[in-house]
């Protein structure tokens, strides 16, 4: 018996070739001004329950909002006004949650070229940072993580032996100078994670750079509101006459 002819199989235009190219930049672009934007938790779950068919009374039901959302959000609209002054829209994002404020500051913007000395804009921006963490109330708590992208440190450092290390001094160097700036040094708390934790596993350039940041948790709590205490006049019993 003749052997069937195998059948090939019909090549792809070439134009498919740069129209893939030109979807991986466009999804590129959207996740950097997604990247760029003032993320609020909680508008993020409403907006992806339009996708699932869901009601708006069913969002009610994952609604976490509490009173004091309210205050996180106010806090953080007055950080992004100091600080979209001073860096650049890519050099940072702000995250709000109803328990904290995240300040993402990423390290194109932070630090000096594999290393971990402040840029002068970065303490420009922490300085002012600074002031709006000093007039929180006393309960108030600053987290400061370091993160590395895997190629760091690029070269050698005197005193840094892995991304471990850079990711550590980085995160020291930023809790540092917001002390010296007036944060109660009690209230701070730096850790570092090497390269651990990234935000973008894609291989692309530009994504890779923005897992090299700083991240500054901080977790603060509604003031209690002043009760009004009413105070009320006892009355004089009334007084009998005499003869009475």
């Amino acid at each position: 018996m003749a052997r069937r002819k195998k059948e090939e199989c019909k090549k792809a235009p070439a134009w498919l070739t740069s129209f893939s190219d030109l979807m991986s930049l466009l999804l590129t672009f959207f996740i950097l001004l997604y990247s760029m934007s003032t993320l609020d938790i909680t508008q993020a779950i409403k907006f992806l329950s339009y996708f699932q068919g869901e009601k708006a009374k069913t969002f009610e039901k994952l609604s976490v909002v509490k009173p004091i959302r309210i205050y996180t959000t106010d806090i953080a609209k007055k950080i992004k006004k100091i600080i979209q002054r001073i860096l650049p829209v890519h050099g940072y994002q702000i995250v709000v949650t109803e328990e904290y404020i995240l300040v993402r500051l990423f390290n194109k913007v932070l630090f000096k070229p594999n290393s971990f000395k402040l840029t002068p804009e970065a303490k420009k921006a922490l300085a002012k940072l600074a002031e709006v963490i000093k007039g929180l109330p006393g309960n108030y708590r600053v987290r400061i993580e370091g993160h590395t992208g895997k190629d760091e440190p690029e070269k050698p450092i005197p005193g840094i032996q892995d991304d471990w290390d850079l990711s550590i001094r980085r995160a020291t160097a930023v809790a540092k100078y917001l002390a010296s700036r007036g944060v109660d040094p009690s209230r701070l708390e730096a850790v570092g994670y090497g390269n651990t934790r990234p935000l973008y596993t894609w291989r692309n350039p530009i994504l890779q750079a923005r897992n090299r940041r700083v991240e500054i948790y901080i977790e603060v709590a509604k003031p209690k509101e002043e009760k009004k205490v009413e105070v009320q006049k006892k009355e004089k019993p009334p007084t009998r006459g005499k003869g009475s």
